[in-house]
């Protein structure tokens, strides 16, 4: 009994013990959920927190910044001015005021002039009486004062810089004797001045002696003249009496802008020319005809021709220029006259102007590309071509002249001015005189951009290809679409007089492509190298390497009459071509350009200016087609007036045409680019900056730096263009605070433009 009343005892205690276990344990449990609640939540505050933290940081903290070489080298620029919207009113009133300069850039063997058409580098100035001409010149300023900007450079100074770079580049990685390192060779003969100055005058001679001699040495074979000229042409870059070239027909209603033509045209000569728009003729500038005569007999006695021989030579010489001149005419006069693209057959030519073997001369141009009679071509003053052959035939048959071959020795005269750059400095320094002494004077050209130039011009393939290859990329191509997407979308935008007009420029503008090149070839390294396999260049004989460069010059001729694509190394503008809309690798270059900038930079600066060329090219004549660009301009010029006034300055309230065009125009490429920018943020948020600046400022300030270059329409701005961003931000909320300029004004001004 008592064990089993032990056992009952024990039994009770345990089933009284049990129910005190299970309550501690859930006690326990509930203990311990309250503890892990407590730490869950304090670890999502902390997180919350956190990140409140991190997000107020990477605010306070800006964009990532932009750490590239090319970033810190653009970063100094922006760091080294005033920030431009500190003084928002003085600053967009002022920014650009400097000293302007005006400065005529030539051809680099002195200064030639003609009425020619082309263009580009081969633009010429002319002289004018009774109406004529006036002078193409390219305005530069210069930096004046610490607060100023400093000016990026103009497109193309930045694109010959970029190609400087290439040419003094290691060559890595290539085979010898290639392509790359035959154009660096040329470069270097260029650029040592001690090649330039070892006896080449005595070379000339010897090339003399290889084309028949001349009479002023008193030893000559006296050459058959056709066979000089065509020689002279097709070897040696050299045109006496016509230029020809290659090019579309551009007359009104030829609608196939790919066909290429042979194009002759009127000749460069080596003085100034004055056009009597009421005599209608042409004559060397009185002024200079002197000078002239005196250049021409320093430089035959630099190449030993004996005194007795110097004078008479030289009269013949400017004799036969004055008559010839007479019959050319200036562009302006040509277009009134529909003198332009007139076209013709070689056999129809031949008959109108017997004096020249044209069709033996253009085979020899343009060898080994077949031409034949039935061949067409251009002429730009068909009465000027008439005349030539006229003063040939009557130079010919003077018994009196048959002795000294005057013809002859004004070819060999005219190949002298050709290759004067190759000769040693005493040659450069004569014509440098005669500029002078004709008010003619050139602006001084840095050597290495002549030495540039000169290679570019032979080795135009090879450094096309080497520029697309490093700088058509991917971020080239999108800021190109995105550029002319925006502008599309801005001119269907506008309110048009008539609906014609509209239906016109809309179909023109939609109907073109944008691509970045004209060339989409990729050559091969070994493509490149066979085809300067033929040229040999040496770093000591510049004379050689330069006779060398004036055949591939010719070549290329050829390569465009083709239909090979034209390579476009030196274009720096958007253009036509066919059903496509170019805008040239030569635009996309440090430091307009540079895939690893900030699209901020590269939407403010080169988009920019992209959009701009776009309204000259495409929109010339807007103010007389749109209203609304019109209204837009005087709302614009409205706030410069108020500005202006109230910053206690006078001016004039009334624009010319061209002045309410360009006002729009800029205004409207920077509203363009502002758009394609947002259009670009809106695929990839994420951009880069420099200088700690936000997108939109580094943007506007990149806009602004742009709009102090040279630019080609700058002068018909009646204000410095950063004064837009004011007129763009008053009502905006994208631009910083800082920024906004009140503009007081007893009239009420629009709300925004």
């Amino acid at each position: 009994m008592d064990q089993n009343s032990s056992v009952l005892q024990v039994t009770l205690q345990i089933s009284q013990e049990q129910p005190a276990s299970e309550e501690s344990k859930s006690l326990v449990r509930r203990l311990w959920f309250k503890l892990l609640l407590a730490l869950f939540v304090s670890s999502l505050i902390g997180t919350v927190i956190g990140l409140g933290c991190y997000s107020h940081w990477k605010t306070s903290q800006g964009p990532v910044p932009c750490l590239s070489p090319a970033c810190l080298r653009v970063a100094e620029r922006f760091s080294a001015v005033m920030d431009p919207f500190s003084r928002p009113c003085d600053y967009f009133l002022f920014t650009c005021g400097a000293e302007t300069t005006t400065l005529s850039r030539g051809r680099q063997r002195g200064k030639v002039f003609s009425h020619n058409i082309t263009t580009g580098q081969d633009r010429r100035r002319w002289t004018g009486k009774g109406g004529g001409g006036g002078i193409d010149r390219e305005s530069e300023t210069k930096r004046e004062g610490g607060e100023m900007p400093e000016r990026i450079p103009d497109r193309h100074t930045a694109l010959l810089q970029t190609i400087k770079e290439i040419l003094e580049s290691p060559v890595r990685g290539v085979t010898v004797n290639s392509a790359k390192e035959k154009a660096q060779r040329f470069y270097n003969s260029c650029i040592d001045s001690k090649t330039t100055e070892s006896g080449n005058s005595e070379r000339f001679l010897t090339l003399i002696q290889q084309l028949g001699g001349w009479a002023v040495s008193g030893r000559w074979t006296q050459p058959n003249f056709n066979s000089t000229l065509a020689l002279l042409m097709a070897q040696y870059k050299t045109f006496p009496f016509f230029n020809v070239y290659v090019g579309s027909d551009q007359r009104e209603g030829w609608t196939n802008e790919s066909a290429r033509f042979i194009q002759i045209d009127q000749p460069d000569f080596p003085f100034p020319i004055d056009w009597n728009s009421n005599a209608k003729r042409s004559i060397i500038n009185p002024k200079s005809l002197r000078p002239f005569l005196s250049s021409c007999r320093q430089l035959l006695a630099l190449l030993d021709v004996p005194s007795t021989q110097i004078t008479p030579h030289c009269g013949l010489y400017v004799s036969l220029c004055s008559t010839l001149v007479i019959a050319t005419s200036p562009l302006p006069y040509r277009l009134s006259q529909k003198l332009l693209y007139h076209r013709i057959t070689i056999q129809e030519l031949q008959l109108l102007a017997p004096a020249i073997d044209w069709l033996y001369c253009l085979q020899a141009i343009f060898h080994p590309l077949p031409i034949s009679q039935s061949d067409f071509v251009l002429l730009h003053n068909l009465p000027y071509i008439k005349y030539l052959s006229q003063t040939i035939s009557i130079w010919k048959r003077n018994i009196d002249m048959k002795a000294s071959d005057p013809l002859h020795t004004y070819m060999l005269l005219t190949l002298l001015q050709t290759v004067i750059p190759a000769l040693d400095s005493r040659f450069t320094q004569i014509m440098k005189n005669f500029s002078i002494a004709s008010d003619c004077r050139e602006e001084d050209v840095p050597h290495w951009r002549r030495c540039v130039l000169q290679t570019t011009k032979g080795f135009d393939t090879l450094l096309s290809h080497v520029i697309k290859e490093h700088y058509a990329n991917e971020e080239a191509e999108e800021l190109v679409q995105d550029i002319y997407s925006t502008f599309k979308t801005k001119v269907a935008n506008l309110s048009w007089r008539d609906e014609e007009t509209q239906h016109f420029v809309l179909n023109k503008v939609k109907s073109l492509t944008p691509r970045l090149s004209i060339n989409t070839e990729v050559l091969d390294p070994l493509t490149l190298n066979e085809y300067y396999a033929e040229v040999n260049m040496n770093e000591k004989d510049y004379f050689s390497n330069y006779l060398q460069l004036l055949v591939l010059q010719q070549r290329r001729m050829s390569r465009i009459f083709s239909h090979t694509a034209q390579n476009d190394v030196l274009f720096i503008s958007p253009f036509h071509f066919g059903n496509d809309i170019i805008f040239p690798v030569g635009l996309f270059v440090s430091p307009l350009f540079h895939s690893s900038y900030p699209r901020a930079i590269n939407y403010g600066i080169l988009g920019s200016l992209m959009a701009k060329d776009l309204f000259h090219l495409l929109l010339p004549d807007i103010l007389s087609q749109s209203d609304s660009s019109r209204l837009e301009s005087e709302c614009v010029w409205s706030y410069y007036v108020n500005g202006t006034a109230s910053a206690g300055m006078s001016g004039t309230s009334i624009l010319s045409q061209s002045q309410q065009q360009e006002v729009w125009v800029q205004y409207s490429a920077l509203q363009v680019a502002l758009q394609a920018y947002h259009k670009s943020l809106q695929r990839r948020s994420a951009d880069t900056s420099v200088s700690g600046l936000s997108h939109i400022h580094l943007f506007l300030s990149s806009f602004i730096q742009a709009s102090c270059g040279s630019e080609p329409y700058r002068a018909f701005m009646p204000f410095e263009p950063s004064f837009l961003v004011t007129v763009l931000c008053r009502n905006s909320d994208l631009c910083p605070k800082p920024l906004i300029c009140e503009v007081k004004s007893q009239r009420q001004l629009p709300e925004g433009c």
